[in-house]
């Protein structure tokens, strides 16, 4: 008799355990499960659910298995997928109707790292995330340092120190248009492709190189089927957690605290782990994978991007004088 109770109060006490959530948070990415922002988004679940006490429940979905980086926005934007993890301002451009924020996805926009958070924090940027919440439903919650871009192209590119070596040499991006603006504005030509296919087009040579932060190479293996890292510094990568706007609207001024707290522990994870990787990375990948790193004439890319940028089209774009305005803008 007292077995069949004791199984009768564990079984409740589960019972009761899946029953406390009052809100669960879906949260897709298209990055491996090694990756630091898996890593970083597990680190925002562990301290969600210990703030609300189990009232939120997150649900990590890696890999891209609710869809990739596309298909996971759109789906905020509906409501049918209550967080992203792969929001950066190219899409927001692209699928938000707001092309001015490509420029913050463009070469050379930033200095450095605390350039980059002193912009993406400034007023202006966040007046952009208000309002592409409202325009679109779905909201930017934080920035999370991805990593510094550098170039990382195979054994038949040879070694490219300048723009004009980059002539002809198909770089994957992601297929949006700030993205492939950034790879013409290194002097390639860029190729439009999902991440999940870029492991393979290089081992095949249906591309010749790709751009990410060297953590991203590691965990995605395309150190494995590449010969050069390029240290162009080329672009401070980031990505933006968005959620959808119709779920935020749904919580408790309590239960956003605890989502932004949560964010801030794991932004402070992931950049820190993304910082520690960088400085260890380069020596790995030339004694493990016989990479080749390669040093560029780094002016000369900055120079090539400048007078890419400065064609009219993107001051129509982004607004007159904005790519110079925030390259310009004071850190704090």
């Amino acid at each position: 008799m007292k077995k069949i109770i004791f199984i009768v109060c564990i079984l409740l006490t589960v019972s009761f355990a899946f029953a406390a959530a009052d809100y669960t948070i879906r949260f897709n990415t298209v990055a491996a499960p090694a990756q630091p922002q898996v890593l970083a988004m597990e680190k925002f679940k562990e301290v969600l659910e210990n703030l609300s006490g189990g009232k939120i429940e997150v649900k990590i979905f890696h890999s891209g298995q609710l869809g990739d980086q596309q298909t996971s926005l759109l789906a905020v934007m509906r409501g049918d997928l209550e967080m992203a993890g792969d929001g950066a301002p190219s899409w927001f451009a692209d699928l938000g109707g707001m092309p001015k924020m490509g420029v913050l996805n463009s070469a050379y926009v930033f200095r450095d790292l605390d350039h980059m958070y002193s912009v993406m924090n400034a007023p202006f940027v966040q007046e952009w995330f208000e309002e592409l919440a409202k325009t679109t439903g779905m909201r930017v919650l934080d920035t999370w340092y991805l990593g510094t871009r550098e170039l990382n192209t195979t054994a038949k590119t040879g070694i490219i120190k300048k723009p004009e070596n980059l002539k002809g040499v198909k770089i994957r991006m992601p297929n949006n248009e700030a993205f492939l603006d950034m790879g013409r504005a290194l002097g390639a030509n860029p190729t439009p492709m999902g991440f999940g296919e870029v492991y393979l087009a290089l081992r095949t040579g249906t591309i010749d190189g790709q751009d990410n932060p060297l953590p991203t190479d590691l965990a995605a293996k395309f150190v494995e089927v590449t010969k050069y890292i390029v240290l162009t510094d080329h672009s401070i990568g980031m990505i933006n957690p968005v959620i959808s706007e119709k779920f935020w609207q749904k919580l408790s001024v309590e239960h956003k605290t605890y989502i932004m707290k949560a964010l801030l522990v794991a932004r402070y994870y992931m950049n820190a782990m993304v910082l520690e990787q960088e400085a260890n990375l380069l020596k790995q990948f030339m004694d493990e994978y016989g990479m080749e790193v390669v040093v560029p004439d780094r002016e000369a890319f900055m120079d090539y991007a400048k007078q890419y940028y400065s064609k009219d089209e993107f001051n129509k774009k982004w607004g007159q004088g904005l790519y110079e305005f925030i390259q310009n803008y004071p850190e704090e």
